[in-house]
């Protein structure tokens, strides 16, 4: 299972500790090893990272480390999690940051989206990066900051929620045009405004609206999940779609790792988000701790529709659990014909 960015750093740091300290020990009897890497293979190793210069600013901290060009954003940010020897607050909801640099504006860098994809300056020395709390990116010169900070108080937040909760598109968009940051968690419900509208019906301009605002797509709720499994969970397709529209990534991970195709096959019902998602290119083959795959829970729910949408998009029947058993095997387990 993809570790949690809450556990990944401790777990990671330990596992780092007990190999260096096992290599160490086993190595002090024996002769050195004939096939340890030659000085070229290190630098063809190296030649095929990106060396990018990573700012953490909550933490006062600047690090320098290598990075395969072909890992998605949303790895790389599990590698700085691991160096980290202090916590911060709400870890999902950090991100990568880049600068404007060459006249190209600022903003945070997709998760699921390979790191080649961003071009990134050169021309002072090694490439910068931020890691840092997702917020809303102010475009626009000459940005007022303690008029949109007057406006993010408790009462104005409570009532940006009500807004949306009643479909009342013009004041939202008017608060938003204001200035207000719609990244933030509702706290009595822990909910962020994106992932209160995909529960609801009848949301398309509403989330169209906070995504134009400053919303991030890949916004997680206290409860480590985006709005894609917000919608994937409530299964409503329309809000799905418009999100995938507006180019969120089918792939998106919440607390446990977990997709919304993943949480649309556990849920059951109507199989149409199912669908939506894997014609978006959803990747099957997320699994739990416990090495169940999508099609292990299809089959232990009795999911047939969604059953025959993955095997359709090309879910392995034979693939096990941890305790080995293969999607068959759950059948006759749970009894389901």
């Amino acid at each position: 299972m993809p570790r949690s960015p809450m556990s990944s750093e401790e777990e990671m740091a330990q596992s780092f500790s007990d190999s260096v300290s096992s290599e160490s020990d086993s190595s002090r009897d024996e002769p050195p090893r004939l096939d340890r890497p030659t000085s070229a293979r290190l630098d063809n190793s190296l030649r095929d990272t990106m060396l990018i210069c990573v700012v953490i600013p909550d933490l006062q901290q600047t690090k320098s480390m290598r990075f395969s060009p072909d890992a998605t954003v949303w790895v790389a940010k599990q590698q700085i999690l691991c160096t980290l020897t202090q916590s911060l607050r709400d870890v999902l909801n950090y991100g990568l940051f880049q600068p404007a640099v060459d006249g190209r504006e600022s903003g945070f860098l997709e998760e699921e989206r390979p790191l080649r994809d961003y071009p990134l300056s050169t021309n002072k020395g090694v490439p910068t990066l931020e890691f840092r709390y997702k917020s809303r990116v102010y475009q626009q010169p000459n940005v007022n900051e303690k008029q949109i900070e007057k406006l993010h108080t408790q009462v104005n937040l409570r009532k940006f929620m009500d807004y949306i909760q009643h479909h009342q598109v013009d004041k939202v968009s008017k608060m938003l045009e204001r200035g207000l940051d719609p990244n933030y968690h509702d706290p009595e419900t822990g909910e962020t405004p994106l992932t209160l509208a995909a529960h609801l019906d009848n949301m398309v301009e509403i989330i169209v609206t906070l995504k134009n605002g400053g919303a991030h797509l890949d916004f997680r709720s206290r409860d480590g999940m985006t709005a894609l499994h917000k919608a994937a969970r409530a299964k409503n397709q329309i809000a799905l779609k418009t999100m995938l529209d507006l180019e969120a990534s089918p792939d998106y991970k919440d607390r446990q790792g977990l997709t919304p195709l993943y949480h649309t096959v556990t849920v059951g019902g109507d199989p149409s988000c199912c669908e939506v998602l894997l014609r978006a290119h959803a990747s099957v083959g997320c699994h739990d701790e416990n090495g169940w795959h999508e099609i292990h829970q299809a089959c232990r729910y009795g999911h047939i529709q969604h059953l025959e949408h993955l095997l359709f998009y090309g879910a392995d029947m034979h693939v096990e659990n941890a305790s080995g058993n293969t999607a068959l095997h759950i059948c006759a387990l749970y009894k389901q014909n």
